[in-house]
C-alpha cells in the first residue's frame, strides 16, 4: 500500500518521543558507558544517548585508541594499579574474547554489556542539540536528533551526567568551563605552558596497513602532503607502525578544538596520506612494497576542548604531591602528558610526559558543575587545571570518575539530594563504601560493610601460605644486564635474611640493596635501607644477605640487584599472587628512561622507575628467605581491600595444598542471597584494549574452576572457566546454613589458587527495589 500525504502549506514535523529516566547520561565513550552500567547495576533508570553508531569514543573501532590509565603501559612505579569495576570487568572480557586487539570486537564486548543492563535504554546515532532549562539552575530536559530514524527525543530526567567529551550540555545549559591553559600564578602550576608551547592538545587521526603478499601501488590523493618538506619529524616514521602508535600525528591545538574539527580532520587526512605516499612511493621503505592501506579514520580522535568548573579543581600540586582527599571517589596515575599545540608540524618534543611517584586521588567536588545543580560531569571534561588534564584526560580515568558519578547519583535519587549536597551534606562516606562495594579501589581507604555476613563468621582455611621462598626449580639464568628488584611483603619488625645464587661470568662484585618507598603505599624505592657489596669468584655461589634494618610497620620492600652484565641471576616461572620483580628498564611509550630527570623549575620529582617485564617474561627471582614470610592469610579475605597495597591482601593457599578451600561458619544458620568473590585478574597488567597483543587470555593469577558447598555438604554454586576479577552469584530462593565452604582449584602448577575477598549477603537490596517496583506496577495494571 503507497502511502500519500497531500501538500502541506506549513511543513511538517518530525516524529517526536518523549522518555523519561533517573540519570541521563550524554555520550557513549568509555566513560559514559561505564557510567551507563554502573548506574543501572545501582538500580537507576539510564537513558544513554551517543552521537556516534557505537560506543566506546575514543576506544572504538572509528578511532582506535587503547584504553589506558593509571597502569601506563606498565611502565611507571604504580604496582597493581588498573582501574577496578566496570571498566576492569570491561578490560578483562576484552582480554578474554579478544588477546588480539581486535578494535571492532571491543565495539562488541561494549554493546554487549550494555545490552544485558535492562535498566538502560541506548539510543545510537543520536546527537543532543538543546537544552531545556527550569531555571538558571537546572535541566528539566534536553532535545536529541537521531539521524537514522528521523526521529527528535525529549528526554527529562531529575539528573544528567554529561560525559560527552566536548561538554555539549554543559555548554547550552550555561556552564562555567574553561579552554586552554591557567596561568603558571593562578594553581602555583609551574609546567603551565606559554603561548609558544601552545594552551590545548590536539586531535590525531589514525590509519592501519596490512601486508597482503604481493606488490601494491599506491596514488595519493590530490590533498595529501609532502612530508618530507612539511612534518620536521617524518624521518621518524616506520613502514611497520600504524594505529595509536602514531599518535603523534595530531594536529589542532591552535585550533578551536570543538568548532574547527572538520577543518581539523582535514588537515590529519591530508597528513596520513601524505604519510603513506612517503612511505609507498619515497623508495626508503622497501619492506612496505606488499603493504597497502587497509583502514583510515573517518573521524578524529579529540584530546581536549572544554573543561567544567567543579567545586575544586584539580591542579599539578594535588597530582605530584599525591595530595589526599575526604571526598576521594577515584585516582589516576598516567603522566602529565601535556603536547604542543602545533603537534606533527612542530619540531618539539611531541609530548612532555612528567610522572608523579604513585596514583593521585580524584575528589568527587570536581565531578559535577557548580553552576548547574542537576549536572554531574564526568569523561575529559571534569573540573581540573589545564596542566592537571595532561594526566586525567585518559580513557581509563575517566570511565573510573563516570563511575563514581553513578554511583553519587543514585545516592542522590534515594535520598532525593541534588550533586553537591553529597558533599556538602555528609554522604561522601556512604558513596565511597558503595563505590568499593561496587570493586572501585579508593586509595588509602577500605571497605567497612556491616551487612556482609563474612565480617560476623568465623573464617578458617585449608592452608595458608607460608613464603619461605621459591623452590629453585627448573631455574632461568638471565644475565643482569638491567638492574632488578624482587618486591617482598614484609611484616613490621626485623627484616629477614635472604638466600640467592648468583652465576658469575668472572671474578667480579655484585651490589644489592634493600629499598622501600619513602611514602607508605609507594611502589618507588626511593629509600636506600641497607646495601652490601658481595665479591663473587666465578661461577655460581650462593649468597646469605642479613640485612640490619627494622621496619616500623609493614610493607613492600625491594631485594635489589644493581646492574652487573658480568652475573646472572636465577628465575623461576613459579607466580604468586602479590610478589612481582621490577627492572630499572626504559619504556619509550610513556617517556620513562630508566630514570626522571626534569628541569629545575617544573615542580616535578625527580626519581628512578622500576616497571615490570610483560609475560611472558617478568618472572620471579628464585630466593628463599630465613623468616617466613606469613602475609597471606585469611585475615586479608574480610580486610576489605581487594589488591596488593602495603600488602598482598590476598589468602594465598599453601602451592601443597590438594583441595584448597576456605569456610565461613556461624554460630546459627543465615538466610544468604548473594555471595560476592574477589579473585587475582593481576592488576598490574595494562590490557590495552586494541592494536597490541597479550600472550595470554585469562590471567596467570585467576582461579578458574571453583565450586561452594553448605553446611550438608550440598552443592550450593559451581563455576567452570573463570576468568572474571568479581564474580557475583545471587540464587532465586536464599541458602540457610550455618557454614559455607569455597572449594577452588590452583589455576595452575607454579600458581597457588588465591581469594582476594568473599562476602555474603541475606539479600540483594537491588533486587528487592526492582521486585517492589515490579510488584507496584502491576497493582497499578
Amino acid at each position: 500500500m503507497v502511502q500519500q500525504e497531500r501538500f502541506s502549506v506549513d511543513g511538517r514535523s518530525l516524529h517526536l518521543e518523549t522518555m523519561q529516566a533517573d540519570l541521563i547520561i550524554i555520550g557513549g565513550g568509555l566513560s559514559g558507558t561505564c557510567t551507563a552500567i554502573t548506574a543501572a547495576r545501582q538500580g537507576m533508570e539510564v537513558i544513554l544517548v551517543q552521537d556516534r553508531p557505537v560506543l566506546g569514543g575514543n576506544a572504538s573501532s572509528e578511532v582506535r585508541l587503547w584504553v589506558l590509565g593509571a597502569t601506563s603501559h606498565m611502565g611507571n612505579n604504580n604496582r597493581w594499579s588498573r582501574e577496578g569495576g566496570v571498566v576492569d570487568e570491561l578490560l578483562v572480557e576484552n582480554m578474554y574474547r579478544n588477546p588480539e586487539g581486535n578494535p571492532m570486537i571491543f565495539d562488541l564486548v561494549l554493546l554487549d554489556k550494555v545490552s544485558q543492563e535492562p535498566n538502560i535504554k541506548l539510543l545510537l546515532n543520536t546527537a543532543v542539540y538543546e537544552v531545556e532549562k527550569g531555571g538558571p539552575e537546572y535541566i528539566n530536559g534536553v532535545k536529541a536528533f537521531c539521524s537514522q530514524n528521523s526521529t527528535t527525543y525529549y528526554l527529562t530526567a531529575p539528573l544528567f551526567c554529561d560525559s560527552s567529551g566536548d561538554g555539549i550540555v554543559g555548554f547550552l545549559a550555561g556552564a562555567a568551563f574553561r579552554m586552554g591553559a591557567e596561568s603558571r600564578d593562578e594553581f602555583d602550576e609551574l609546567m603551565a605552558p606559554d603561548a609558544e608551547y601552545g594552551e590545548l592538545l590536539g586531535h590525531s587521526l589514525y590509519f592501519y596497513s596490512k601486508d597482503v603478499g604481493t606488490p601494491v601501488s599506491f596514488i595519493p590523493p590530490s590533498f595529501a602532503i609532502d612530508v618530507s618538506k612539511e612534518i620536521p619529524r617524518f624521518r621518524n616514521f616506520k613502514a611497520n607502525e600504524h594505529g595509536c602508535q602514531l599518535w603523534w600525528v595530531e594536529h589542532g591545538g591552535r585550533l578551536d578544538t570543538v568548532h574547527d574539527t572538520e577543518r581539523i580532520k582535514w588537515e590529519l587526512w591530508r597528513v596520513v596520506y601524505g604519510i603513506w605516499d612517503y612511505i609507498k612511493n619515497s623508495a626508503r621503505f622497501p619492506e612496505a612494497e606488499t603493504m597497502t592501506l587497509e583502514w583510515v579514520g573517518m573521524i578524529p580522535g579529540k584530546r581536549e576542548s572544554r573543561r567544567f568548573e567543579g567545586e575544586y579543581m584539580l591542579s599539578q600540586r594535588d597530582l605530584i604531591e599525591q595530595r589526599t582527599h575526604p571526598d576521594a571517589v577515584a585516582y589516576g596515575g598516567w603522566s602529565i602528558d601535556l603536547h604542543p599545540a602545533d603537534g606533527v608540524f612542530s619540531d618539539r618534543q611531541p609530548c612532555n610526559q612528567w610522572h608523579s611517584k604513585g596514583v593521585f586521588q580524584i575528589p568527587y567536588r570536581t565531578l559535577y558543575s557548580k553552576n548547574i545543580k542537576n549536572l554531574f560531569i564526568a569523561g575529559r571534561i571534569i573540573s581540573v587545571s589545564h596542566v592537571a588534564f595532561g594526566a586525567t584526560r585518559v580513557m581509563a580515568t575517566s570511565a573510573y570518575v563516570g563511575q563514581a558519578v553513578a554511583v553519587a547519583a543514585s545516592i542522590c535519587k534515594r535520598f532525593s539530594i541534588l550533586p553537591s549536597a553529597v558533599y556538602a551534606d555528609g554522604y561522601i562516606d556512604r558513596l565511597q563504601q558503595q563505590l568499593m562495594k561496587t570493586g572501585q579501589y579508593i586509595p588509602g581507604l577500605a571497605l567497612h560493610d556491616d551487612a556482609d555476613l563474612a565480617q560476623q563468621a568465623n573464617v578458617s582455611v585449608s592452608s595458608a601460605l607460608s613464603f619461605s621462598g621459591f623452590s629453585g626449580a627448573d631455574v632461568i639464568w638471565r644475565p643482569l644486564n638491567i638492574s632488578a628488584a624482587q618486591l617482598i611483603p614484609l611484616p613490621a619488625g626485623n627484616v629477614p635474611g635472604f638466600v640467592v645464587t648468583i652465576d658469575a661470568h668472572q671474578d667480579t662484585q655484585v651490589l644489592v640493596e634493600l629499598r622501600a618507598s619513602s611514602r607508605k603505599g609507594g611502589f618507588t624505592p626511593d629509600g636506600v635501607l641497607a646495601q652490601e657489596t658481595i665479591a663473587l669468584p666465578g661461577g655460581k655461589t650462593e649468597i646469605q644477605l642479613g640485612f640490619d634494618v627494622a621496619l616500623d610497620e609493614a610493607q613492600y620492600v625491594f631485594l635489589t640487584f644493581l646492574k652487573n652484565e658480568h652475573v646472572s641471576l636465577p628465575y623461576t616461572e613459579e607466580r604468586i599472587t602479590g610478589l612481582v620483580t621490577v627492572f630499572n628498564g626504559v619504556n619509550k611509550k610513556v617517556s620513562n628512561n630508566g630514570r626522571q630527570q626534569p628541569k629545575a623549575g617544573l615542580g616535578i620529582d625527580e626519581f628512578e622507575f622500576w616497571c615490570p617485564q610483560r609475560r611472558p617474561q617478568g618472572q620471579n627471582i628464585a630466593f628463599t628467605v630465613s623468616k617466613a614470610v606469613t602475609a597471606f592469610g585469611a585475615e586479608n579475605l574480610r580486610n576489605g581491600i581487594d589488591r596488593p597495597t602495603t600488602a598482598p591482601n590476598a589468602w594465598v593457599a599453601d602451592p601443597s595444598d590438594a583441595n584448597p578451600h576456605v569456610m565461613l561458619t556461624w554460630d546459627r544458620p543465615q538466610s544468604i542471597s548473594r555471595i560476592e568473590l574477589a579473585f587475582d585478574t593481576d592488576f598490574d597488567h595494562a590490557m590495552e584494549s586494541v592494536l597490541m597483543t597479550h600472550p595470554e587470555r585469562v590471567m596467570p593469577f585467576c582461579v578458574r574452576n571453583y565450586r561452594i558447598e553448605d553446611a550438608s555438604g550440598r552443592l550450593v554454586y559451581q563455576r567452570a572457566g573463570n576468568y572474571q576479577t568479581r564474580n557475583t552469584l545471587t540464587f532465586d530462593r536464599p541458602v540457610i546454613t550455618d557454614k559455607l565452604t569455597i572449594y577452588m582449584e590452583h589455576p595452575s602448577k607454579d600458581v597457588p589458587a588465591s581469594l582476594f575477598a568473599m562476602r555474603c549477603y541475606k539479600s540483594d537490596p537491588l533486587r528487592v527495589q526492582e521486585e517492589t517496583k515490579a510488584q507496584k506496577n502491576n497493582e497499578q495494571k
